[in-house]
């Protein structure tokens, strides 16, 4: 548990320029602390203890305002930036190394039990306001745009822009900066 809270540390330090330093990133960063207690939720969830790990996400969720379903699976280095508004659905998975911007979602588009929610491999990188409905995959590397809504599954080292999105291959070295926040890809 100490090197994963190390390693989140470090994470929003890396990604977040207005960082200053473990202590105030350890005490001040809601997107760290929806994660901290996510994986207290899903050792809970794990230990079929449902109705605890569900009370715990909605305590996180009343306290951080992200909401992570006890089911979700979140590897390592994850990060929220802001965070305000995130909702990860109970089937998603999420890789190493991921970032989410605010309002995104990670959500379903059945009522069918099974895997309904997305799937984002290592390094995703999430614009705010994006949408990731259904049981889709976007693939290691892959760069959202702000406020795309992403239906179908995208290969490694895209980038997904649009209302609905449709994916392009990356460019070797292109920086991904301005398709997160840039009005040309948002609604």
């Amino acid at each position: 548990m100490r090197l994963h809270i190390r390693e989140d540390i470090a994470a929003a330090r890396r990604r977040d320029p207005a960082a200053r330093g473990a202590v105030s990133i350890a005490l001040l960063y809601p997107g760290l602390h929806a994660i901290w207690l996510h994986r207290l939720n899903h050792a809970l969830w794990g230990k079929r203890l449902f109705f605890l790990a569900r009370l715990g996400s909605q305590i996180a969720r009343a306290l951080t305002g992200i909401e992570i379903h006890p089911g979700a699976t979140i590897g390592r280095r994850f990060f929220i930036d802001h965070g305000m508004g995130v909702v990860i659905g109970e089937t998603a998975e999420v890789g190493d190394d991921v970032m989410l911007y605010h309002q995104v979602t990670l959500g379903g588009t059945s009522l069918n039990k099974g895997k309904r929610h997305p799937t984002l491999e290592d390094g995703v990188v999430v614009g705010s306001g994006a949408k990731i409905l259904g049981p889709v995959t976007v693939g290691a590397r892959s760069a959202v745009g702000a406020n795309a809504v992403v239906t179908k599954s995208a290969p490694a080292d895209s980038i997904l822009i649009g209302v609905p999105a449709k994916a392009r291959a990356r460019q070797s070295g292109e920086d991904i900066k301005p398709i997160l926040s840039a009005p040309e890809y948002q609604i």
